[in-house]
């Protein structure tokens, strides 16, 4: 894989994570555009590793927070930010069964397909749009609760299917189901490894 390339993708990870975008589905499809060998899952997860550095780097006053408050319901006091690490933890787990689920039916084709990245943009942007309509756009933080945090866990496991934009469905769930989550970052692409596709 040429320096060109690996630059090309970068940018695209870097780009497309924070846009309600899949950012897998784009780093597959430059193969197909530019004509370059496709550069394999492992390239893919690395540029998601980049992208969750540059989140935990952006957000490590609010990482701190969270961690603080994981310590704290080690020593039997619930905090707000020990509950909100609670919710995280309770969100990635449908990634990660999804995953597992994804993995054990082994489904190669549905991995890197073009024609499966087209499609659940499409349809994604279509629900987005109705969410924007019709769902409810002023939300607080205090409003998460675990079925929230479930919830918006299992929206996000769709993610794992390329297409699929982590953040896109995220808060489409959110918008739909009326309650709010800004946390989806820190969950996948934690979680990304047992179908490597975020």
């Amino acid at each position: 894989m040429s320096l060109e390339q690996i630059i090309v993708l970068a940018v695209v990870q870097g780009i497309t994570e924070f846009l309600p975008i899949s950012s897998s589905g784009h780093l597959i499809l430059i193969p197909f555009l530019t004509g370059w060998p496709d550069q394999g899952q492992f390239t893919d997860v690395m540029t998601h590793l980049g992208t969750l550095l540059a989140v935990l780097i952006y957000f490590w006053r609010d990482v701190w927070r969270l961690i603080l408050g994981t310590l704290m319901l080690f020593r039997g006091k619930v905090t707000g930010d020990g509950r909100l690490a609670l919710y995280i933890l309770a969100g990635t787990v449908p990634a990660l069964l999804f995953g597992f689920v994804l993995k054990k039916l082994n489904v190669p084709d549905l991995e890197r397909n073009i024609t499966v990245v087209a499609w659940n943009t499409v349809i994604y942007g279509v629900l987005m749009l109705i969410a924007d309509m019709y769902g409810r756009q002023e939300k607080t933080i205090n409003e998460v609760t675990l079925k929230n945090a479930v919830l918006i866990g299992c929206a996000q496991a769709l993610a794992l299917i390329p297409g699929t934009s982590r953040s896109g469905v995220t808060m489409t769930a959110m918008q739909l189901a009326s309650h709010f989550s800004s946390v989806s970052l820190l969950r996948p692409p934690l979680s990304c490894s047992p179908w490597a596709t975020p």
